[in-house]
């Protein structure tokens, strides 16, 4: 049997020698392994202290849209009749993960941080972001984002603005549904101020659910306010066709008998005008109580679930953890450097031999 195993091939038996053989060597330099370790632990000690205490602000709320429902179908149809669209929801933009993006977006997360500071008035929340900002530059602290110049401040203060919303989203943003069956939607802020973390995070929910209940129901309150401006512009015809008529009897308290028409014939055009006018303001009261109901049905819920109260969830950086990372990374390292050199020595001594 070993005269037909190739040349540079082992048997098990002579592999658990040489196994054997490396742990002898290496257990011979135990304390070489163990000054190693120490000294990795250490770095991963001051590693930990050099890290700053991480705040997280957490949101969760439910959403529920307003829909189209079939029994409103009759007084939608009845509103078209006369030219009128009290029906449609804002369509299908606030559904899905849409509404997930749309906190990333530019205008939302720009809005925020152009806020007033709850916790210090004098500052907007991008100017607290900057002095979180360990590397934030000379010229960065001379920008106002309270004024609105054109020109070149104003580039310069749109390049910063994109500079931090990039970093909102890609560091401190985390939005994301607790499941994908639900609409409990949940917003999180990680930012290394506690008070800044849950500002942000409220003002953040505050400016898109906002700007999400505008535009679902604008179409309902565009059409509430033009049918509540027709009707009181026939109201007030219909108010100054029986004044007229009223003033025309009154203009002719004695009048001939021989002379009925300087009173009747004034007095039934305005009396028919009065009359129409109030048919078209009985039509369009009855749909602006109908738009009314539209944007009631409309209205999305949202109810917050969680808020952010402090003190806030927190992620210190344990120095035990980052020690025994270090330990181990520097132990297992300073073994393969050992074994690399015992290799290197053996090899040569071989070629010596040879």
């Amino acid at each position: 049997m070993d005269n037909t195993r190739e040349k540079g091939e082992l048997s098990l038996k002579e592999l658990v020698h040489l196994i054997q053989k490396w742990l002898k060597f290496l257990l011979g330099r135990w304390y070489i392994l163990i000054i190693a370790g120490l000294i990795g632990g250490a770095v991963g000690s001051f590693y930990a202290s050099t890290k700053r205490t991480a705040y997280t602000a957490i949101t969760t709320f439910v959403l529920e849209s307003g829909e189209k429902s079939s029994g409103f179908s009759q007084y939608e149809g009845l509103a078209s009749m006369v030219g009128m669209d009290i029906g449609g929801s804002g369509g299908g933009i606030f559904q899905g993960d849409n509404l997930l993006e749309f906190y990333k977006s530019r205008k939302m997360l720009q809005a925020t941080l152009l806020k007033t500071s709850a916790s210090d008035t004098s500052k907007l929340l991008i100017d607290r972001y900057l002095e979180l900002e360990e590397e934030k530059q000379q010229k960065d602290k001379q920008i106002d984002f309270r004024k609105h110049d054109a020109g070149f401040e104003l580039r310069q203060r749109d390049s910063l603005m994109n500079k931090v919303i990039g970093q909102l989203i890609k560091k401190n943003l985390k939005v994301d549904k607790l499941d994908k069956k639900l609409s409990i939607i949940k917003v999180e802020i990680t930012a290394f101020d506690e008070s800044f973390a849950k500002e942000f995070n409220t003002a953040l929910v505050q400016q898109v659910n906002d700007f999400y209940m505008q535009t679902k129901t604008k179409r309902a309150q565009h059409n509430i306010q033009l049918l509540q401006q027709q009707a009181d512009s026939i109201r007030c015809m219909m108010n100054g066709n029986i004044s007229t008529m009223a003033s025309i009897v009154d203009a002719t308290p004695n009048l001939n008998p021989t002379r009925q028409a300087q009173r009747i014939v004034p007095s039934q055009r305005s009396q028919f005008s009065a009359e129409t006018n109030k048919a078209i303001l009985n039509q369009l009261v009855q749909n602006l109580e109908i738009a009314k109901m539209t944007l009631l049905k409309e209205s999305p819920l949202i109810q917050l679930i969680d808020v952010p109260t402090f003190p806030l969830e927190n992620k210190v950086v344990s120095k035990k953890f980052y020690f025994f990372i270090g330990f181990i990374l520097c132990f297992v390292f300073s073994a393969f450097i050992l074994t690399l050199i015992r290799f290197y020595k053996s090899a040569m001594s071989e070629e010596q031999i040879d």
